[in-house]
């Protein structure tokens, strides 16, 4: 009878996120070869085979204090965790008309769809649901509503401080509270 073939066991480098073995086409090859845990892994996955039977202790990804903090992506690259704020932009347009773009109310757990349309009907305006500049969905509003919309905010959704709540004025960032 045929032998069951084993699972692969692939180590990971902590510093760069790639397998060990491809460190070097890495962004911090230096760096990678500095990390003594993914030396100690290779070689213990050579010395019982890569495929091999016996491979139940081996460890899968070696692991960094630095892994811990920050949550890094193959090839190197750093995910951010998103600040859960809530910000709110008002655009002029044609000199007259303005638009006010809210953007961050997702991160509450609030569906977007729903807050459009009662933006929409507590203004009397026209509001969707858009993908911004950052491909991330935002709600715009039509009109100036940035005078109201902080105390709608907070009555309707109780989840969302007032704290977390922004207004970009003149391209800075000001607290509405």
């Amino acid at each position: 009878m045929a032998e069951k073939p084993q699972p692969v066991h692939v180590v990971y480098c902590g510093v760069c996120g790639l397998p060990a073995e491809y460190c070097e086409f890495g962004p911090d090859f230096a760096k990678c070869k500095d990390d003594k845990e993914v030396e100690k892994a290779a070689e213990k996955l050579q010395a019982v085979g890569i495929g091999g039977g016996a491979g139940g202790d081996v460890s899968v990804g070696a692991s960094t204090s630095k892994q811990e903090e920050v949550k890094r992506l193959p090839g190197g690259k750093i995910k951010k965790k998103e600040k859960q704020e809530v910000v709110i932009e008002k655009i002029v347009r044609n000199k007259r008309k303005c638009v006010t773009v809210v953007k961050g109310l997702d991160l509450f757990g609030v569906k977007l769809s729903d807050a459009s349309k009662k933006l929409g009907k507590k203004f009397a305006t026209g509001a969707s649901v858009v993908k911004g500049p950052t491909e991330k969905e935002q709600i715009d509003v039509q009109g100036d509503i940035s005078y109201d919309i902080v105390e709608f905010i907070t009555d309707t959704w109780p989840d969302v401080p007032e704290s977390a709540i922004f207004f970009i004025e003149d391209g800075r960032k000001v607290a509405a509270a």
